[in-house]
This record gives C-alpha cells, structure tokens and sequence, in this order.
C-alpha cells in the first residue's frame, strides 16, 4: 500500500450525524522508534507489546454542518472541555483531510476518557490518536460501505500515525511492527503490521508494571526530540542498531530466549535515552529514582534468576516486564522494594492486550 491508496474515490452513500465509540490501549516498544522525517515517517523500524489495561475511550459524535472552509470541534475530556488539546486536533485534522476528505462538512465533538490518570506521566498520545482515528474510520465505513475490515484497520493506523507515530501500533496486538524491515514482509513506515513469524509461549501473557516516577509533564515534547536526531553525531549507527535489535528478535521470539530478550530490551531503553543525553542540545529524563529502580532490577534479577526486566520510554516511568509463571514472586518484589520510588506510591498492572475495541454507545 502507498498514500494514495489511501485517499477515498467519492463517497457512495451519506449520513447526517451519528455516534461511534472505540476504545483503544497504550502500547510499549521493545525496539524504540527515536526520529522521523517528513510526514511522520519513522527514521528506523520498532516493534511493541500492544498493552490491556492503559486504554483511551473516545466517543466522537458528528452532525452535518453548512459548508465552511474550516474543521468545527470541540474536545472533552471526562466531561471537562479541553480547548488546549484543540490545537493538536487541528493539526491532525490538516495532515489527514486529504485522505477524509469529509472532515470539513461535519461538527464533531470529541469525548475522550483514559483509564488511567491524565497526570500520571503515561503519554495517551497513541492510546488517544488511535482511538480517534478509528472513530473517523467508522464514519467512512458508512460512506463507503463495501470497505473491508482489513483495510479498515490499515487505513486506521496510518491515519493514526499522522497524529502521533506511536499511535499505529495501537490497534491490534498482540506484538506490531512499524517501519519498513527487510526481513518482515509486509512491514511499511506508512502503518503498523501484527508481528508475522513465531512466538514461543514464554512471551504470551507477559506482564508490564508501570512504576509511576514522575507524573509531570516531560521536560522536552517527543517532537522536539525526534527532531534533534536530524544531526545527531550517531544517527546512523542508532538506526542500524533498531534494524539489528529487530532481526535478533525474530530468533529470539521463536526460539524463547528469555535472557536475549531482556538484554536487547534493556539496550534499547538505555540506548534511548543516550541518544537524548547526547543531542544537542541534551537533556536528561531519568531521575534518581529511575536509576535506583534500574539498580534493584538488576540486583534482584542476580540474585534470584527470575526474568524481570525493564524498558523506558522518552521519560523518568520505569516498565517492568516479565513472563506470566514469574508474576508472584515479581510482584512481591516490587511491593516491597519498589514502589517506594513510585511518586506517592503510583503504579500500574498492565499485560499484553490485542488491539482496539469498537464499544456499543
């Protein structure tokens, strides 16, 4: 698929106004997605667990308005209206009218909740972008009623990523690849793809327990960031890097190698954040309370052989993994030497999920 298969022939039918309800998960990346070119095309390939629990609602309602040469919405969050998040609608309204070229001919107003806290430092981008892009697929499914389900969720995605490029691998589960691989057929940097080759079952039901850091706002915003990887001295080698983490990982799913994937995984996150700490300018997300997490995880895992690992994202929030037959003794440890670090004793539970559901309304 390219762009323009994604750009509708005019619309058969017409609806005047309606209501479609999505609920959308987070999703957390094994091999990190740091930079991106031109239309929110990603610099190298990643892959992530698709989470459960972390989920943004969205119920988008739409009536036919008087034509007008502008987009007419309003956003609410659990019911409080949000004029600041209007303007990153907008921008995502303009990157994808081309491709919904209804948007400007109906008023929408956009309803959106989290299941988890809004201040608790978990971006929503992607479990909220996700969400919102199904809803306007749902509309087009109606204009277009011929349409099929897979390009239904392939048209989502790439719409989702228009809005926030970790989005498009919201939708399905239970692992997503986005970039373009040359060993994962199918793979494009346009949408996510589900994970095409073998999984053992040491990584069905894996776990993801979010230690809450800091639930501030990020001292940097992710575009900002990604774009500082546009001179960035190690660029390139950070990209090779994210295409050979991703074919270790191929062997490393079919065969069950728990070790390798937690040394590839922990790479990445601290590879991340490296190349934060050495753009120019630099910055430093982690906290204290990051590394002294780092530090127990590491112990522990000496200590007692079990398979507990972490991730970070592009903040100061720790992601503990680990397999499901570990799940007890884990959460014992992180009840008892962990959460201590967590701000105001905040976490998470999460596990594997598989993607968006449509809700009734």
């Amino acid at each position: 698929m390219t762009q323009p298969d994604f750009i509708p022939e005019p619309y058969t039918s017409q609806i005047e106004k309606g209501s479609f309800k999505w609920s959308s998960p987070s999703n957390i990346a094994l091999v990190k997605y740091w930079g991106k070119k031109e239309h929110q095309i990603p610099a190298n390939p990643s892959i992530s667990f698709t989470l459960d629990a972390c989920r943004t609602t969205t119920l988008l309602s739409f009536e036919k308005k008087e034509a007008s040469n502008g987009f007419s919405f309003e956003v609410f969050l659990e019911g409080d209206k949000k004029d600041d998040f209007k303007p990153k609608i907008e921008t995502f309204f303009k990157r994808i009218e081309a491709y919904l070229p209804f948007l400007k001919e109906y008023h929408f107003t956009i309803d959106t909740s989290n299941s988890f806290p809004h201040s608790s430092g978990i971006a929503s981008s992607a479990s909220g972008m996700s969400a919102l892009a199904l809803c306007l697929m749902s509309i087009e499914k109606e204009l277009v009623p011929e349409m099929n389900d897979e390009f239904f969720l392939q048209k989502a995605s790439f719409l989702a990523r228009l809005g926030s490029g970790s989005a498009c691998r919201s939708l399905e589960g239970d692992l997503i690849v986005w970039g373009s691989h040359q060993e994962i057929n199918g793979s494009s940097d346009l949408f996510g793809v589900k994970y095409p080759f073998e999984v053992h079952d040491n990584f069905k039901n894996y776990h993801d327990t979010i230690l809450l850091v800091d639930k501030g706002e990020k001292q940097v915003s992710s575009t900002v960031g990604h774009n500082l990887m546009h001179d960035h001295p190690f660029a390139e080698q950070r990209f090779e890097q994210a295409h050979d983490n991703l074919s270790k990982l191929i062997n490393v799913f079919k065969s069950g190698d728990i070790d390798e994937f937690i040394a590839i995984v922990e790479s990445e996150a601290l590879t991340l954040h490296a190349m934060m700490m050495t753009s120019m300018p630099y910055f430093i997300l982690m906290k204290p309370n990051t590394l002294e997490i780092i530090n127990k995880i590491w112990q522990f895992r000496k200590e007692t052989g079990l398979h507990i690992c972490f991730t970070l994202d592009a903040g100061a929030n720790v992601h503990i993994l680990h397999p499901e037959n570990e799940a007890e003794a884990i959460f014992k440890f992180i009840n008892t030497e962990l959460v201590a670090y967590c701000q105001n004793g905040h976490y998470i539970c999460d596990r594997i999920g598989f993607g968006a559901k449509q809700l009734p309304i």
